[in-house]
Order: structure tokens, then C-alpha cells, then sequence
């Protein structure tokens, strides 16, 4: 008999779970009352960077830049985006196609910390995330953006050709109420990420949190209709575009899209390299970060 998981974790769970003190995690209330978890590291009075994780994904896909120098550097702040990590679970897909949630979500975490124009530092789907920010807030107090193997678009027939061919097989498997269906397709999601095997911990770690998020969430995330070129034409605050080279989920033909329509955006590719530069090659990406940060004015 199938499983169906659908209401599995509601809005209203708690998670009784030791999160690692030095990170100040605390929740911040998003849109409609979503509570969103919050880690943060490093002296406030730096420039501070925000990073969005992707589809599936938590604040801990950003552990290599929380575990390095960059914390002497600069005020780094993640998030687990709604219905994700530690933050509430919701089991309504309308929660995630509305792109106001998302740029509120965002909104709250910048007020409440007090962040002084972030640097936003979106991976995959948060691409999607910054587009929704600047789309409803403007970019005035956002000290500038940065693309790693980003999506923008969602719901036309062009968008859907720069996804690799693995992956689209995949997604009908990420919607199933099936426990079974639903896992066997993220196994082979995570498979897709790197260039190189994540190593056996971190591969079942990985699986752990994206198996937290509920079909529903999965399904309104991709259910959205998104145009973003203009949007990205009037961008004018500083951009980098970061691109794993052997990317099978998210190729690179996305990365040319962006910078076709972000003119002035410095892009960077990583031979060898699959979607996840930060995890993969993250002593280079900590580096391209570092060195992004020096051309932005806060």
C-alpha cells in the first residue's frame, strides 16, 4: 500500500534538536507567520552576506563557507527557506507560488537581523528568491547579488531546455505521495549534484534534510510562472555569476541566459564542477566570494 506523506509534518510541528550555539540560531517570523530558522557568524559590524540554499536543500548545504575564514571576513546570516530545515512545514503548494511569500520571507530576515544592504548569495532555486526580492522591495538596499548555477525562470517552454535531461526525468518522482517513489527520486537527485560522488556521510546527510520537505512544497515550488529578463536588465548593482561547468541539473546554457540579460555581471566558470561549486570546490568559490565582496559598495 502507498504512503502518503502529504500531511505528514503540519505548520504547527516542532523540532526538539540541538543546533550549534555559535551560530545564533533563533526563528524569525516570514509571511503569513511562517517561522523561518535563522543561523548567523561573524562580527555585524562587517558586510553581511545572505545566503539562500536550494530546492530541497537547508542552511547546512552552506557549511564550507560557515566552517572557513570568510566568518573573519564578513557577517555571514543563512536561512532555511520555507518548508525546509528547521523552518514550518506547509502543506498548502499555494504557500510557494506566490513570489511576495518569498520576497516577504526575506524581508522579515533582513529586519529582524538588522542587516545593512546584504550581499545575497542565491543557489539554484534562490535565484528565483533574489528575482522575487528586487521584483517587490527594489534593490537600494541590497549590496549586490550573487548567481550560483541559478534559475530565473519558470513555466515557459525555453527555460525548460536549459534543465539537463536527467533531472527532468526525475521531478514527476519529487510530487509522488509515494514514500517509496518519492525517495528513490531524491537519492537520484542527490546523484546528479556533483561532478565527483559526495562521499557516503555526506550523501545520506543530504538525504536526511531534503527528505523533510513535504510533496506539496516540492510541487507549488515548481508551479510558478516567472519571467525575469526585464527584471535582470535593470539591475544595476553588482553581480557575479558563478557556473559549474559539468552541471547536469541546471547547465550552462542558464548561466549564458543570465548573463545575456545582467550586462555588467562578472560570471565565473568551474571546469569540472558539477551543481554545487560551493560544496565541491569551496576553497575557490570562498575565494571568487571574498574577492566579489571587493567590488561592492556599501
Amino acid at each position: 500500500m502507498a504512503c502518503s506523506c502529504d500531511n505528514v509534518l503540519s505548520s504547527n510541528r516542532r523540532f526538539t534538536m540541538k543546533p550549534d550555539p555559535k551560530f545564533n540560531g533563533r526563528y524569525v517570523q516570514g509571511a503569513g507567520g511562517t517561522r523561518l530558522f535563522v543561523e548567523e557568524i561573524g562580527d555585524r559590524a562587517r558586510p553581511s552576506i545572505l545566503w539562500l540554499h536550494g530546492y530541497c536543500q537547508c542552511r547546512l548545504s552552506w557549511d564550507k563557507q560557515f566552517e572557513s575564514d570568510l566568518t573573519q571576513q564578513f557577517h555571514l546570516v543563512r536561512m532555511d527557506i520555507r518548508g525546509h530545515g528547521l523552518s514550518d512545514k506547509l502543506s498548502d503548494p499555494e504557500a510557494f507560488t506566490d513570489g511576495k511569500n518569498w520576497a516577504d520571507d526575506i524581508h522579515a530576515v533582513i529586519t529582524a537581523l538588522e542587516l545593512k544592504k546584504p550581499v545575497m548569495c542565491g543557489w539554484s532555486y534562490g535565484g528565483y528568491m533574489m528575482c522575487d526580492y528586487v521584483r517587490h522591495y527594489g534593490q537600494d538596499n541590497v549590496g549586490g547579488l550573487i548567481f550560483v548555477d541559478a534559475i530565473t525562470e519558470q513555466g515557459d517552454e525555453e527555460s525548460g531546455t536549459w534543465f539537463g535531461t536527467e533531472i527532468l526525468e526525475v521531478f514527476p518522482g519529487f510530487f509522488s505521495t509515494d514514500f517509496a517513489e518519492g525517495s528513490a527520486a531524491l537519492q537520484r537527485f542527490i546523484e546528479l549534484v556533483p561532478y565527483e560522488p559526495f562521499e557516503t556521510h555526506d550523501f545520506y546527510c543530504i538525504l536526511g534534510y531534503n527528505a523533510v520537505t513535504l510533496p506539496a512544497s516540492r510541487q507549488g515550488m515548481f508551479s510558478r510562472q516567472l519571467d525575469n529578463k526585464e527584471l535582470m536588465k535593470s539591475l544595476t548593482i553588482p553581480t557575479l555569476i558563478v557556473q559549474g561547468n559539468d552541471d547536469r541539473l541546471v547547465l550552462p546554457a542558464y548561466a549564458d541566459h543570465i548573463a545575456r540579460h545582467i550586462s555588467h555581471a562578472k560570471r565565473v566558470d568551474y571546469p569540472n564542477c558539477g551543481h554545487a561549486p560551493f560544496a565541491e570546490m569551496p576553497e575557490r568559490f570562498n575565494r571568487d566570494v571574498a574577492e566579489f565582496m571587493k567590488t561592492v559598495h556599501l
